[in-house]
């Protein structure tokens, strides 16, 4: 059996289980502690399964799913719809989607996404969007992107519409996060749109399979998978009761940061934003107050420092897992799984060389130098963009 062979007979087993109801991260990983693969579990029995800890009802619907499901005919469904699987061992699945608490174990991938998606900040709010709301976004929004920042964003009606548009418009990247199957996109009148998205200009992502509508019990499960592809969320206009809240209470969940863009305290569509920042959250002026906070205003370097060819096999494999955040070398030692003299003496050379920093305590970060930064509504030269 080939390489590819094999890895579409496990994908395969990822999404017969991703099919049955009640079988979430944690039981997934119970699974793979257990069996080993996916592919083991799935032969299992009712008795091993709950000897596992897995609940009576979820091994019947466990039980239903694999006797009427084809595993090869919906693979091959995918594949025809032009859908890539990520889960938890691809080498693409979203860095810091994985570190959140039971991130999603399977995702459903159209369009592409890069390792400069890992600088990625959401952008999200209510759909009853001011005239405010959107020119802030679309300031915003353009800002970021001239950074070199993706936005992330759920592609509803409203402020994330706009933010995805104002991306693409301005060239930048974008990840749109769906709560339904990608085969049942939502609102349907976004499907330019999303088309955009995937036309080289960013991915669209969903742990939905295909076929599954559009419910409104699975936007809040949406709403962690967006803040956690994100260093931070940014809420322009959010009601008392928007969703948008949502996704604000999982980013401090994942340790996320939460900004707000302050707004008329008579407006209904900024009473959610303001009270966030009257509990904590950060003001947002300029697009600087998102930058500096996340430490994001050296960007463009660090693209470029991982756009150079490492020397060694050793390097490659560290510059995939150094960020701008701080990483110890214990972390690395065990993600990259080479051994620790070696981990040790390839990154002092990396340090020599301006390609990594150590900022203390044996933890290292990608190295960085100033770089300009750009107001909301600002170009480069400082003149108000049309």
């Amino acid at each position: 059996m080939s390489d590819s062979d094999e890895k579409k007979g496990d994908l395969r087993y990822w999404i017969g289980f991703n099919h049955v109801s009640g079988i979430g991260p944690a039981k997934i990983r119970a699974l793979l502690d257990h069996f080993g693969s996916l592919a083991d579990a799935w032969q299992a029995s009712p008795l091993q399964l709950k000897q596992i800890g897995i609940d009576r009802r979820s091994v019947e619907n466990f039980l239903e799913t694999r006797s009427t499901i084809d595993l090869e005919a919906e693979f091959d469904r995918v594949l025809e719809a032009g859908i890539n699987i990520l889960v938890w061992d691809s080498p693409n699945y979203p860095k810091y989607l994985k570190e959140i608490p039971n991130p999603p174990p399977l995702l459903y991938m159209k369009g592409q996404i890069t390792s400069g998606d890992q600088w990625a900040v959401a952008v999200v709010g209510t759909r009853r969007l001011t005239t405010y709301g959107r020119q802030v976004t679309q300031d915003l929004v353009r800002a970021l992107v001239n950074n070199n920042i993706t936005v992330v964003s759920g592609l509803a009606r409203g402020i994330d519409s706009v933010a995805h548009k104002a991306a693409v418009d301005a060239g930048g990247r974008t990840i749109a996060v769906l709560g339904s199957g990608l085969d049942n996109l939502y609102p349907a009148e976004h499907r330019t749109l999303a088309d955009r998205i995937t036309n080289g200009h960013g991915a669209l992502l969903t742990e939905y399979a295909l076929g599954v509508r559009p419910e409104a019990r699975n936007f809040p499960p949406r709403n962690r998978v967006i803040s956690g592809l994100s260093m931070g969320v940014v809420i322009v206009e959010a009601g008392r009761k928007s969703g948008a809240l949502i996704t604000s209470t999982f980013a401090l969940e994942q340790d996320r940061e939460v900004f707000a863009v302050p707004g008329n305290i008579n407006s209904p569509a900024s009473d959610g934003t303001n009270r966030l920042i009257q509990q904590g959250a950060k003001l947002v002026r300029t697009v600087d107050d998102v930058l500096e906070e996340l430490n994001l205003t050296m960007v463009p370097q660090q693209v470029a420092v991982q756009q150079v060819i490492p020397e060694t096999a050793e390097e490659a494999v560290l510059l995939e897992y150094l960020t701008h955040q701080p990483v110890h070398i214990d972390d690395l030692i065990r993600q990259a799984k080479l051994p620790s003299g070696l981990v040790g003496s390839t990154l002092a050379l990396m340090e020599l060389k301006g390609m990594v920093q150590q900022v203390g305590g044996m933890n290292y970060v990608l190295a960085r130098e100033p770089e300009p930064t750009y107001e909301i509504g600002k170009t480069t030269t400082g003149h108000s963009e049309p």
